[in-house]
């Protein structure tokens, strides 16, 4: 004879109210053994890579300011090379210039430039004109101011 055991159905002894049906989508430790997970703090976090924005952003604000302002020199240079070679070539020319070499512009009078070979300490006893300046034509055919 067999005794027939009723078998009575599972009751969990945990509440169901206390049990995870995906413990690994929860935002803590689920067991006591857990890693602790701590919510991050957004605020200082967006924060933080705002001011690193910042920072980098300024540097390169910086830099483009810096080569802005090498940038507007060289144009500077580049009009004052263009006005001293108009004048020049609005002077009296009696010869044809050489690229590179060094030449002389002297003022005739305050009414005509003169263009020369010859110095201001080569005239001997005194030079007949009023220096203005040594020249150097470069290849562009502007003349820089020496």
């Amino acid at each position: 004879m067999q005794e027939e055991k009723e078998e009575l159905p599972f009751v969990n002894p945990i509440d169901e109210d206390k049990v995870a049906e995906n413990p690994h989508l929860l935002p803590y430790a689920h067991t006591v053994g857990g890693a602790v997970i701590r919510p991050e703090d957004k605020g200082r976090l967006k924060g933080l890579a705002v001011t690193a924005m910042y920072e980098q952003t300024d540097k390169q604000l910086l830099q483009i300011k810096e080569q802005i302002e090498l940038l507007a020199t060289q144009a500077r240079a580049i009009q004052k090379r263009v006005e001293v070679s108009e004048r020049i070539y609005g002077a009296d020319l009696n010869f044809r210039p050489t690229i590179g070499h060094i030449y002389h512009l002297y003022n005739k009078n305050n009414e005509q430039d003169v263009l020369s070979m010859i110095g201001p300490d080569e005239w001997g006893k005194s030079c007949p004109y009023e220096f203005v300046a040594s020249i150097k034509l470069m290849a562009d055919h502007t003349w820089e101011i020496l």
